[in-house]
């Protein structure tokens, strides 16, 4: 799974990373930007100041972001972004060898900081993240609107046959007429406590094993699509939900993690350039589900390049001028 990498897996990533697989590459970023909304009187003026993510679409996008502001506040920027596995990017930030990212709240607590239980309310959630990391040397800055969890989605066919809404719905549709729902899901999401089985067990749902068909994440869109599956485990700011207009069903009883982007700065970096959080700040509150799913669609649907995308929504926002 793209977030979440645990046990032996998640041990070789690391190693991979810090074996020199990342952090001892990057180029500058040389964006010709200057101060729009964000930026202005150049706070960060002289600071030099590496970005850094993990390697799919939503990340690579939000490191451009974030990199694109820091030039535009005046500092120069190091390109780290599109580290392999979940942890690398968030031990760069921890030891210094970057200096900010955009992350996860339910990924902090779950994979990194090793609660099993996530917390349902999304503010406190990224406060106790915020809490916990302090002593990692970790600043988490305010949390943005968008949450990329999981959830189930529908063609628009299946939706006018069953109008399901919400995961409640579906429990009462498996209930009333078991052949209707049968679902697609990752292997992991199918046996994982906060999948499938624990989805499940919330809602009081019973699948028979029949309905349930395992297979890779790009797969379960198209099948879906097509109707082949009535149900399919989706990530909530897939640009490809929006693209083949899938009808997404509400956690309504909040089972799954919260997993919303709030930038994660290394605290010696932080209070050495205060200034990083205001410039962030408005970026940030702008953030959301809808946003995310057009600009991820425009990379993984049109094949537009992740850096010019971040660029292009900066200017289009306001955030950032061309220089």
């Amino acid at each position: 799974m793209r977030r979440r990498v645990t046990g032996p897996v998640a041990a070789f990533a690391l190693l991979v990373v810090v074996s020199g697989c990342g952090l001892t590459s990057g180029s500058p970023m040389v964006d010709d930007v200057r101060p729009g909304s964000v930026g202005k009187g150049r706070p960060l003026e002289g600071a030099k100041l590496t970005v850094t993510s993990k390697e799919f679409t939503e990340q690579l996008v939000l490191g451009a972001i974030m990199g694109i502001a820091f030039q535009a506040a005046g500092a120069e920027v190091l390109d780290r972004t599109g580290i392999q596995g979940s942890i690398g990017s968030r031990e760069a930030v921890k030891n210094g060898d970057a200096d900010a990212g955009y992350e996860y709240t339910g990924t902090a607590w779950i994979t990194y900081l090793g609660n099993s239980d996530p917390i349902a309310d999304p503010q406190k959630q990224w406060e106790a993240v915020r809490d916990a990391d302090r002593k990692n040397g970790l600043t988490w800055l305010a949390p943005s609107k968008l949450n990329n969890t999981y959830a189930l989605a529908m063609n628009q066919a299946n939706y006018k046959k069953y109008g399901t809404k919400t995961l409640s719905d579906v429990a009462a549709l498996a209930k009333k007429d078991p052949k209707a729902v049968s679902v697609c899901v990752e292997s992991e999401f199918a046996n994982r406590a906060d999948g499938l089985p624990g989805m499940e067990k919330a809602y009081g749902m019973r699948l028979p094993s029949g309905n349930i068909t395992q297979m890779d994440t790009g797969i379960i869109y198209t099948q879906v699509r097509k109707g082949s599956c009535t149900y399919g485990e989706v990530f909530t700011t897939d640009g490809r939900i929006k693209s083949m207009n899938l009808a997404v069903m509400a956690d309504d009883k909040k089972f799954f993690p919260n997993y919303n982007v709030a930038p994660s700065i290394n605290s010696k970096a932080l209070k050495k350039y205060p200034a990083i959080a205001e410039v962030l700040a408005p970026i940030t509150k702008r953030l959301d589900n809808d946003v995310a799913q057009e600009l991820n669609a425009k990379v993984d649907v049109d094949g537009e390049d992740p850096h010019a995308v971040a660029l292009d929504w900066m200017k289009a926002e306001g955030f950032v001028k061309e220089g």
